[in-house]
C-alpha cells in the first residue's frame, strides 16, 4: 500500500468522473500540471495505463475501471469511518475539519495503523522503518485535523479510543480495497499474485478446506492461501477488520454483529462417538443414564456443540458428567477417544475416516435437534476479487457433495 498516494487516487477518481483533467481541477483544488503529474506517478506505481487520452476527453482503460471501483469504495469507506469516529467522539463542529479524511496522507495512515497494532511509538516506528518523531508527527497531525483523540494511554500501553477504533476499521477496510484493486490489475496483465486469507473453525480445517485448497492449486498454482485458526470470536473480529477474507465453519444464529453476512452451504449432523470396542458401542440402544457413567471430551462452553452435551443430561434430569476434558483440538480429541472409554459429541464428517476404518464407532443414540448450518461468513458489502470468488465457488461445490 505504501506505493499508492491518496491524493493521487483522489485526482484519478475525479478525472474519471469528469472525463477531463480541467474538470477535475475544481474538485481537487490542484492545477492541471499537478494532476497530470499525479496521474503519471499513479500509472507508474500500478504498472498499467489507466486512461485513454482522446480529443473528446479521458476514458478509463480496463485496468483503470478495475482500479476506479476499488478507489471509489476505499474513499467512501474512509469518509464513513471519519464520520463515525467524529460522532463517537462527540465532536459537533467544534475543532477539526468536517471531512478530515480528505486531508490525510497514506504515510500518516500507515503510522496510525502501526501504532494501533503495536501500542508503542518506538515499535511502530521500527515496523515502518521510520523515526519515532515521524510517527508522533503523523498521529498529532491526524488528531489535529480530526478534532478528537484517536488514542489513550492505559496500563497496557497506547490504545485506540472508541472513536479511534472506528476510524481504524475504516482505514483497514479502505487499504484492503486498494490492495484488491492492485491484485486485479496484476491478474489482468497475466501476473497471478492473488491472495486468499481464510479463517477456519475446527470442522472446516479437518476436511473441507484441504479439498478446496488442493483443487484450487491445480487451477491456480500461484495463488497464496493463508489459513488462520482460532476461536469464533477472534476470527469474527479478524473478518470485520479485514485481516481475513472469509470465515468458514459452523454458522451462528443470530449473528452477533450486523456488518457480517452468512451463507449456509450444508447441514451437518452430530453423533456421539467412542473407540471401537467401547462398552456402549455394541448396544442396540443407549440411554442418557448409560452415557452419564462415562468420562467425556467436550469443546469449551462457548462452542455450539457444547450446548448439545449440556442439554443431553438436562433433558433426562441427570447430573452432567464432571469427568470431562475441554479441548477444541480435533487431534487431541481423537487421541483421547481412541485411548480411553471417553465419549464425545462430534460431526460425523470430522471423523468420517475413523468411522469408516472402524477405529471409532457412532453410538446408537439419536441427538434430536443437532442439525447445524455449516457455511461461510463475509463482510457485508464485500466485493471479492476473481480469485476469492473462485475460492467461494469451489467451497460451494465441495460442500454440495456433503448434503445428505
Amino acid at each position: 500500500m505504501e506505493k499508492l498516494n491518496l491524493r493521487h487516487l483522489r485526482a484519478f477518481l475525479h478525472v474519471a468522473r469528469c472525463g477531463s483533467i480541467s474538470g477535475a481541477c475544481e474538485k481537487v483544488f490542484l492545477s492541471q500540471p499537478a494532476i497530470t503529474q499525479a496521474l503519471a506517478k499513479l500509472e507508474s506505481s500500478v504498472g498499467a495505463r489507466l486512461f485513454l487520452r482522446k480529443s473528446t476527453g479521458m476514458f478509463p482503460t480496463e485496468a483503470g475501471n478495475l482500479l476506479l471501483g476499488r478507489v471509489d469504495r476505499a474513499l467512501e469507506t474512509l469518509e464513513d469511518g471519519a464520520r463515525r469516529g467524529a460522532r463517537a467522539a462527540g465532536r459537533v463542529n467544534n475543532g477539526g475539519f468536517r471531512n478530515f479524511d480528505q486531508l490525510l496522507t497514506t504515510g500518516q495512515l500507515r503510522g496510525f495503523l502501526a501504532l494501533c497494532r503495536t501500542g508503542n511509538y518506538s515499535w511502530a516506528a521500527r515496523d515502518l522503518g521510520v523515526s519515532r518523531p515521524s510517527v508522533h508527527r503523523s498521529i498529532n497531525d491526524i488528531e489535529r485535523v480530526a478534532g478528537f483523540d484517536m488514542f489513550s494511554r492505559s496500563a497496557r500501553g497506547i490504545e485506540p479510543t472508541q472513536a479511534g477504533d472506528l476510524f481504524r476499521r475504516s482505514v483497514l477496510l479502505a487499504f484492503e480495497e486498494l490492495r484488491q484493486g492492485l491484485e486485479e490489475i496484476e491478474l489482468l496483465q497475466g501476473r497471478d499474485v492473488a491472495r486468499v486469507v481464510v479463517g477456519s473453525l475446527p470442522l472446516a480445517h479437518s476436511f473441507i478446506l484441504p479439498r478446496v485448497i488442493n483443487d484450487l492449486a491445480v487451477i491456480r498454482p500461484d495463488v497464496r492461501i493463508t489459513v488462520r485458526d482460532g476461536s469464533y470470536g477472534d476470527l469474527l473480529h479478524a473478518l470485520r477488520y479485514s485481516e481475513i477474507d472469509i470465515l468458514v465453519g459452523a454458522l451462528r444464529t443470530p449473528l452477533p454483529v450486523d456488518d457480517v453476512e452468512q451463507e449456509s452451504l450444508y447441514v451437518d449432523r452430530l453423533a456421539i462417538v467412542a473407540r471401537a470396542g467401547h462398552p456402549l458401542a455394541a448396544r442396540e440402544r443407549v440411554d442418557a443414564a448409560a452415557l452419564a457413567r462415562f468420562p467425556w471430551v467436550t469443546p469449551s462452553p462457548d462452542i455450539p456443540t457444547r450446548k448439545h452435551f449440556d442439554a443431553l443430561f438436562d433433558g433426562a434430569d441427570l447430573e452432567t458428567p464432571t469427568r470431562i476434558v475441554e479441548t477444541s483440538s480435533l487431534v487431541l480429541m481423537r487421541g483421547l477417544l481412541m485411548g480411553s472409554d471417553r465419549l464425545a459429541i462430534i460431526s460425523r464428517h470430522q471423523v468420517a475416516k475413523e468411522l469408516e476404518d472402524g477405529s471409532l464407532a457412532a453410538l446408537n443414540f439419536p441427538l434430536a435437534g443437532s442439525e447445524r448450518d455449516i457455511g461461510i461468513a463475509t463482510r457485508r458489502g464485500w466485493s471479492p476479487t476473481a480469485t476469492q470468488t473462485l475460492f467461494i465457488r469451489m467451497l460451494r461445490e465441495v460442500c454440495a457433495q456433503l448434503v445428505d
